[in-house]
């Protein structure tokens, strides 16, 4: 299957025709030349409005973090996007509600057949972390963020960069001293 029978197929599906009939397409991205995949949440409702992933202070925090800019994040071919849903959930009465369940099932081991260059995973946030690292929902984010390099070299596991983070970043200093760093040095080895 390639992008566009994939994004077919996406549409296609029952469980997203509403999307379909308003004419939203799923949003990610998966180059086959990208090196590195970002497996976050689901696209906020800005980035489905403008079609575009991570274009918001979160999208910024990311890339700073990973010490990139937006040419390479969007037009080098080096980065996939594959949120845990292609589509805005919809908002809830604390943020955007979560991703619906199932559809990583469905949809991601289609998606990853197209990235044969991929070389690290960047899991953002408890959703991505607890499917893909087969973790138990009581298995909290900051120790699973803490302890990053038991899961490399394929996974790098990150909270996710929502400026509503900020907080949780204060109160864990070691993740802009430590994680961050260590993140950028992959980061460039990865693309170099």
């Amino acid at each position: 299957m390639n992008y566009e029978t994939l994004v077919q197929a996406i549409m296609a599906d029952p469980a997203n025709q509403t999307y379909t009939k308003q004419g939203i397409k799923p949003l990610f991205s998966v180059p086959d030349t990208a090196r590195i995949t970002i497996i976050a949440q689901a696209p906020g409702i800005r980035a489905q409005e403008s079609g575009l992933y991570f274009n918001d202070p979160s999208g910024d925090n990311l890339r700073a973090w990973m010490g990139i800019d937006r040419e390479v994040f969007y037009d080098s071919g080096l980065i996939a996007v594959v949120p845990m849903d292609y589509y805005f959930p919809g908002a809830g009465k604390s943020g955007d509600l979560p991703p619906r369940k199932g559809f990583a099932d469905k949809w991601h081991p289609e998606t990853l057949k197209l990235l044969p260059n991929n070389q690290l995973t960047l899991l953002v946030g408890s959703y991505s972390q607890h499917y893909y690292l087969h973790q138990k929902a009581s298995v909290k984010l900051t120790e699973t963020v803490r302890n990053y390099q038991q899961y490399l070299p394929d996974y790098f596991p990150l909270v996710h960069p929502s400026p509503r983070n900020n907080i949780w970043q204060k109160k864990n200093p070691w993740f802009m001293a430590e994680v961050i760093p260590a993140l950028q040095q992959r980061v460039r080895e990865i693309l170099k």
